[in-house]
């Protein structure tokens, strides 16, 4: 993830719109796609996020200064209506998953949204641009509404994109960072549990 960025060089909004592309290709359940990206380009922009997440007078102690200078900011966005709507189609109706959210387990709209946001990075990285996903962190509902994103919807994060920069915190990492992989040994369980 980088968390530092070239603010003298923006994105064209081609290449937004193909990374875009490139995310919207994500599977997701029911191939519902049940995703939306809100696309901040420019400072003005940005600092509609900026002012609601990150006040001016918090910014002098933010530990990455750089991450305020992405030049395009991508807030993805599940919507829980769009399963509700797909599950009622023809093809999906017995699944009982059309009547209401709550008839719902799982929150697929936050799975495949991640998916699409993964996708996202991944497209990114793959034309070597500088991609940093960070949580709201209990500003979501300051951000949907800084940002005029519908009631009901889920915003899961944010992407900042651009070119990279030099990070000058780069040598102090965050304290996950310290935190060693967990061994596969741990993780992976075969055959069952």
């Amino acid at each position: 993830m980088v968390r530092a960025f070239d603010a003298s060089r923006p994105l064209a909004p081609t290449e937004v719109d193909e990374l875009l592309a490139t995310a919207c290709t994500a599977p997701s359940a029911g191939n519902t796609q049940g995703w939306h990206f809100v696309v901040l380009e420019g400072p003005e922009q940005t600092e509609r996020f900026w002012s609601v997440s990150l006040p001016a007078h918090r910014r002098a102690s933010f530990g990455w200064p750089g991450l305020l200078d992405a030049p395009v900011l991508i807030c993805p966005v599940g919507d829980p209506s769009a399963y509700v709507r797909r599950y009622a189609e023809d093809d999906k109706a017995s699944t009982g998953l059309g009547e209401d959210v709550s008839a719902w387990s799982f929150p697929y709209w936050l799975t495949d949204t991640a998916f699409a946001t993964m996708q996202l990075l991944l497209a990114a990285e793959g034309r070597s641009l500088g991609a940093c996903f960070f949580g709201l962190f209990g500003r979501e509902e300051a951000v949907r509404t800084g940002l005029n994103i519908p009631a009901g919807m889920c915003p899961i994060g944010m992407v900042a994109l651009g070119h990279p920069a030099p990070d000058p915190t780069s040598h102090r990492p965050g304290r996950s960072a310290k935190r060693p992989p967990r061994p596969a040994a741990e993780i992976v369980h075969r055959g069952g549990w």
